[in-house]
């Protein structure tokens, strides 16, 4: 899938910084993926000509991409998530098991968290919020709601916001990692009626802190 070649050509072709990434995948094999980058920067909108007040700036909107490619095991796909966020210096990735939340009795927060995790943002002043490249986003969402889903997140140090210095051993000057990655994946536990978080730790620290 070369998740982290996706990556690479965003950050070039924005030319900001990113604050975050989210990758969300539906219980099913062989169903799309969305990518979520959530970009650092801010930008003034209006003709140029117009009064200062009148092109204030404002937060770039995050990023949707739909990745149509084949997967048989969410394993194929947290590999590549693993590789992206490895090579791209994260500090560690978050994996969190979504049950099925289209079913009696389920909570609102869990029907909230699914429509977050497929893009559904709230909209204020009618402000752009996600400029998205992903035709089936609202479907798929619909299907996590009744299969289940899951979702991987991660903050990356190069192309990022985050200092390279900051401590992490395993970085180079850049901010990222060489491949391969040594984490191996976890079997997962969750499935359509079941929720569960793993956190993967990617970074690490071996010289003493004053």
């Amino acid at each position: 899938m070369r998740i982290f070649d996706t990556l690479s050509a965003q950050i070039d072709s924005m030319g900001l910084p990113l604050f975050a990434v989210s990758v969300a995948a539906v219980a099913r094999a062989d169903t799309p993926l969305l990518m979520f980058m959530h970009w650092h920067g801010f930008r003034r909108e209006g003709p140029r000509l117009a009064a200062d007040a009148s092109r204030e700036p404002r937060p770039v909107a995050s990023s949707a991409l739909q990745i149509n490619r084949r997967w048989g095991a969410i394993s194929h796909i947290e590999s590549d998530v693993l590789d992206a966020a490895w090579r791209l210096g994260a500090w560690n990735l978050e994996r969190d098991e979504k049950r099925a939340c289209n079913t009696i009795g389920a909570p609102l927060s869990e029907a909230q968290a699914c429509r977050q995790a497929f893009g559904d943002y709230p909209t204020f002043d009618d402000r752009e919020t996600l400029l998205a490249e992903a035709p089936e986003r609202e479907s798929l969402m619909q299907l996590a709601a009744d299969v289940g889903y899951v979702l991987w997140q991660f903050r990356p140090v190069a192309g990022g916001v985050w200092d390279a210095h900051e401590g992490d051993d395993t970085l180079d000057a850049s901010g990222h990692r060489a491949p391969p990655c040594p984490v191996v994946c976890e079997s997962l536990a969750g499935g359509a009626r079941r929720s569960r978080r793993t956190v993967y730790r990617l970074g690490a620290v071996h010289h003493l802190i004053d």
